[in-house]
């Protein structure tokens, strides 16, 4: 069973720029499609960001559209999230999914705020 472990969260400001990385280990994800999911309080966990193992096909929750970018390096075994012009609305955790195996990450916290 694959272990995903996600790091990169913290505090910024408004505005700010933040990328996570979810690192995979004990089995390669190259074919997988991976998935970045965020949990908010009082709700549950919702897609934020999609990319496919066959070609590397994006896509986004509209929330993010033009703000995120989703993309993997294969060869470190590792997704990334790229998150730019962060706002409050965006503080959650975030955490790593594949898709294909339905395997989860732990979470990492991002926090926005002045």
């Amino acid at each position: 069973q694959v272990q995903l472990v996600e790091s990169g969260g913290g505090s910024v400001q408004p505005g700010g720029s933040l990328r996570l990385s979810c690192a995979a280990s004990g089995r390669r994800i190259r074919g997988d499609t991976m998935d970045w999911y965020r949990q908010t309080p009082g709700n549950g966990r919702e897609v934020v960001a999609t990319i496919t193992g066959r070609r590397g096909i994006t896509t986004y929750a509209d929330f993010v559209k033009g703000r995120f970018t989703i993309s993997r390096d294969n060869a470190k075994n590792t997704v990334y999230l790229q998150m730019d012009n962060l706002q409050p609305e965006d503080t959650a955790v975030y955490y790593c999914h594949d898709y294909d195996f339905a395997d989860w990450g732990q979470g990492t916290q991002v926090t926005v705020s002045s």
